[in-house]
């Protein structure tokens, strides 16, 4: 049954397009991050990167779904942690999740053990799971496949829920990733010092908190002006504290 319902979770990222954030939600975190590495780590990543920004590579875990050769990453993205559970508590995904790997793939990327190619490639899926899983819709309860199975009106248009959080709340400002980064601003030194200490579980909590919230709609789900007046301060928040987080492990990784 597991299994099953991650083919139909799949099913619907593919065919709606709702990876975490959008290319400009995803952007923005990895220049985020970028303004906040150290020099040494700013120096090791662009030699792993070939002098390509972390805003560029950002994406490519999404891109690289079209390839059958990824197929065993596509339930990095998500995890699912019911109501009323912890992750700890609810069932895991044989497939893994995105708790899971963003802890695996940070302890090989520490560990030193591994080539150029593995190393680059670990980087990158790190680089997007951080961003994915600050979208408050990638920590699903269970029931409607993270929202995309939450059909909604955006503007009058058909999406779903999950795509409103991904990227239609961020397109709707029609800014570039460089002007969503420029209003996002810089937190203070005692944020900046307080997301940083939170660990991956941490992060996935926060998700889990804004659940309420998310899913706070009218009855008849036409969502416009209102719904993106009530959320796009959080939508704005979790990107950055996403960038911030991001920095803040690669420096440790390689700082």
């Amino acid at each position: 049954m597991k299994r099953i319902a991650s083919i139909f979770f799949l099913s619907l990222l593919l065919v709606s397009h709702a990876f975490a954030w959008g290319q400009n939600g995803h952007r923005a975190v990895g220049l985020v991050a970028e303004q906040h590495l150290s020099k040494k780590a700013k120096k090791k990543i662009m030699k792993l990167l070939e002098d390509n920004t972390l805003a560029e590579v950002s994406v490519w875990m999404d891109d690289i779904k079209s390839d059958h050769a990824y197929d065993h990453t596509h339930d990095w993205h998500w995890v699912t942690v019911p109501d009323g559970q912890t992750y700890e508590q609810a069932e895991k995904n044989e497939n893994g999740d995105i708790i899971a790997k963003i802890e695996e793939i940070t302890a090989a990327l520490k560990s030193g053990k591994l080539d150029k190619a593995q190393e680059t490639e670990g980087l990158k899926y790190l680089i997007h799971l951080v961003g994915d899983i600050h979208q408050p819709l990638h920590v699903g309860g269970g029931e409607d496949l993270g929202g995309n199975a939450v059909k909604v009106q955006w503007f009058y248009q058909p999406s779903n829920l999950h795509r409103v959080w991904d990227s239609d709340m961020i397109d709707s400002k029609s800014l570039s990733f460089t002007e969503i980064v420029r209003f996002l601003g810089e937190p203070s030194k005692e944020q900046l010092k307080e997301w940083q200490a939170a660990g991956v579980r941490d992060w996935a909590k926060e998700s889990i908190s804004y659940r309420q919230q998310v899913y706070d709609m009218p009855e008849d789900k036409k969502l416009s002006y209102r719904y993106a007046y009530d959320n796009y301060d959080l939508v704005e928040q979790r990107l950055l504290q996403a960038g911030i987080r991001l920095a803040g492990l690669l420096n440790e990784i390689y700082g």
